[in-house]
């Protein structure tokens, strides 16, 4: 396409080729301090394209496309490109990942014991994690956690980090000096932000941790936490993933081992400090 742009994030490689300068220049300058695909062949393509001719130029309009698709899927609007791109790579990763089990799950690394908090959306498991960050926890993945079904180990997978409705202006107070992306109003999901990871994040992104502890975070609530037994974390993980039915007995065989050897928390917070302190907590 006429407009490209390849990164390396963790152990996977992407390639962006769009329609369009807008959404490749928002990524190359959020995506500047990563490095580029290993031997600059992408592990996943993602094309963002316009349906006809003209829908480049009256009224564009953004299709997401690439090595693997959903069929009929609605188109964005240009003004939305760098949400359709990040959910491009996403959407690659979802339907084609076979190499790691994913877990829909923000992760953080301290001391080389990762924290693993998945949940609904809304339950605050992103801004958790950025604001964990901020406090000196590496940031390991946002959207995918992606563990090793071969060793039991988590790699890093630190994309953007999406930030919805309240929680951007909690970490522009939290991080003043942090590299923000540009405003997405009005998108199925409210308002949303990219956040750039820090430095740690992306230097140390090859390198691997042990899951410490698994979080189930809800928002919302008087402050209470409960021990998750592992059959019930077994069957909350297995809706968690995106691939657990398509890596057959090595997922599950993962799973099993992941469950069997690691403790599950459920929280509920009524805001961001008290959630803070039990995750800190769980993690000592």
């Amino acid at each position: 396409m006429k407009h490209r742009f390849a990164v390396r994030i963790g152990p996977v490689g992407f390639r962006v080729g769009s329609d369009w300068r807008a959404p490749i220049d928002e990524l190359r300058s959020l995506y500047a301090d990563y490095p580029h695909p290993r031997d600059d062949v992408p592990d996943f393509s993602v094309r963002l394209f316009a349906a006809r001719p003209w829908r480049r130029f009256i009224r564009p309009a953004v299709m997401i496309g690439g090595d693997f698709t959903i069929p009929d899927a609605a188109p964005l609007p240009l003004r939305l490109g760098l949400l359709a791109a990040e959910m491009g790579m996403n959407l690659q990763m979802a339907l084609a990942q076979r190499r790691y089990l994913l877990l829909h799950a923000s992760c953080v690394e301290r001391g080389g014991r990762a924290v693993l908090m998945t949940g609904v959306s809304g339950a605050g498991k992103s801004t958790l994690a950025a604001l964990l960050m901020t406090r000196g926890w590496r940031l390991m993945g946002d959207e995918f956690a992606l563990l090793d079904p071969e060793t039991g180990l988590v790699h890093g997978f630190p994309r953007l980090i999406s930030l919805k409705n309240e929680s951007v202006g909690v970490l522009q107070r939290a991080l003043p000096g942090g590299r923000f992306g540009p405003e997405q109003r009005g998108t199925p999901k409210g308002d949303i932000r990219h956040l750039v990871p820090d430095c740690q994040a992306i230097e140390r992104m090859d390198a691997a941790a042990t899951p410490a502890h698994i979080v189930f975070p809800r928002f919302g609530h008087a402050p209470a936490q409960r021990q998750v037994p592992p059959a019930e974390t077994f069957v909350r993980l297995t809706q968690a993933s995106t691939n657990y039915v398509a890596l057959g007995e090595r997922g599950f065989n993962a799973l099993v081992r992941l469950v069997q050897g690691v403790p599950a928390t459920a929280i509920d917070y009524p805001d961001a400090e008290t959630a803070l302190a039990q995750v800190e907590e769980l993690a000592r």
